[in-house]
């Protein structure tokens, strides 16, 4: 197939009216919008299936709803086995050349799935550094943003994208709740801890999705980028990890139980999570030997991830888990003492906060016991939706 055809079938709007309908994540979007007209190239980031494709396509909508040429705006996505000859300087010049764009004319450029091409870095900084350009590109491994630093240190923007948030989800299943109807909040909260965040599977409820993306995870992104011999291995530590949500592990106790060393199960996790699916958290403590030798613990990257694989189950480490999915770039730790434990510290220049979260109306006295004891000023318990919700106000 030609080039300049496949070039057309990535951009219809070169030919005809477009529009891409879908719901939109106006949080993103405005992020996104705010860097157009930035030089910086930016960064979009996150899980497979997230959505990064859909928020690049409904910036490119925007784009031409602002009066920009539509010719001006190039999309491709570098999984196509055309791309893979060529570098992205190449590839950019024989945009220009087909639609007779000079390289003093600015274009905006939308590069998908970037960490499939070699040697990218080096030419987005080429790019960046000698032509009119605005560069958008995704990505699905945090990895790729470690191996730009040496190019495009000062140059680029990074935006990582989440699975829905609980608002996200009521608006994409269509709910309308009123603050006055507690119990439809707390039962479509209930939900939104069962299904989770990933857009598919929230407007299909077809747990192939679920599979599917977890199995391109292991063996596209892993088994094939690491030259892994077999991806079983991974497939059963991924079920194990998913058991153990808020729960400390160590590398021994998982080495053990899969008959592998500890050096692999270690590998293994750093692979999950370069690809956002499964997240660490370190124990609160003074000393870096300390945090280094005290277990993990686990959280995943999306509660419906977890329910798919192993059933809908212990709605408390369900509801802790979306609670880190909240906090996670923030500072935050756990601490663990004399058998005890509270579930994050969070670390906010002068401030640390303890925090406890209980999925329940009622808390006994005794379990928070280990909490109002504890020498951190600030102290707080996360039990309901509305808790949950405050937790931005929090921060």
């Amino acid at each position: 197939m030609e080039l300049d055809t496949i070039f057309y079938r990535f951009n219809p709007w070169w030919e005809e009216n477009y529009s891409f309908e879908c719901i939109p994540r106006e949080n993103y979007l405005q992020l996104l919008l705010k860097e157009i007209d930035n030089k910086e190239i930016t960064f979009v980031t996150g899980l497979r299936r997230v959505g990064k494709t859909t928020l690049l396509k409904q910036i490119i909508a925007r784009l031409l709803e602002k009066g920009i040429d539509k010719h001006h705006i190039f999309f491709i996505s570098l999984d196509h086995s055309a791309f893979s000859p060529m570098n992205l300087l190449d590839i950019v010049e024989k945009y220009r050349e087909i639609k007779n764009i000079s390289v003093k004319e600015k274009i905006y450029l939308f590069f998908d799935e970037i960490q499939y091409h070699p040697h990218f870095e080096r030419d987005l900084k080429i790019l960046h550094d000698h032509e009119q350009v605005k560069i958008i590109v995704s990505g699905s491994n945090s990895l790729m943003l470690n191996d730009t630093k040496a190019f495009l240190t000062g140059r680029n923007r990074v935006i990582t994208i989440n699975p829905l948030s609980f608002k996200e989800y009521l608006l994409f299943t269509k709910k309308e709740v009123f603050r006055a109807d507690t119990p439809r909040l707390k039962q479509h909260f209930l939900e939104y801890l069962e299904n989770g965040g990933m857009p598919e599977y929230v407007l299909s409820h077809n747990p192939e999705r679920i599979t599917a993306l977890v199995s391109d995870i292991i063996y596209k992104d892993i088994v094939g980028k690491h030259n892994l011999k077999n991806g079983k291995k991974l497939e059963e530590l991924f079920l194990l990890l998913c058991e153990r949500v808020g729960k400390r592990v160590t590398y021994n106790k998982l080495a053990n139980i899969l008959g592998i060393d500890i050096e692999t199960v270690s590998s293994y996790i750093s692979y999950f999570e370069e690809t956002y699916l499964v997240y660490q958290l370190n124990r609160y403590a003074k000393s870096q030997n300390e945090i280094i030798r005290s277990p993990k613990k686990i959280y995943i990257a999306d509660n419906g991830i977890r329910s798919v694989f192993v059933g809908f189950k212990d709605k408390g480490a369900l509801f802790e888990n979306v609670v880190f999915l909240k906090l996670k770039n923030k500072k935050i730790s756990y601490f663990y003492e004399n058998e005890k434990e509270i579930d994050f510290i969070i670390e906010m220049q002068k401030r640390k906060i303890a925090l406890e979260v209980k999925y329940k109306e009622v808390i006994d006295t005794e379990e928070l016991m280990f909490l109002e004891k504890s020498n951190f000023e600030e102290k707080r318990v996360i039990s309901t939706v509305e808790d949950f919700e405050q937790l931005e106000k929090l921060l």
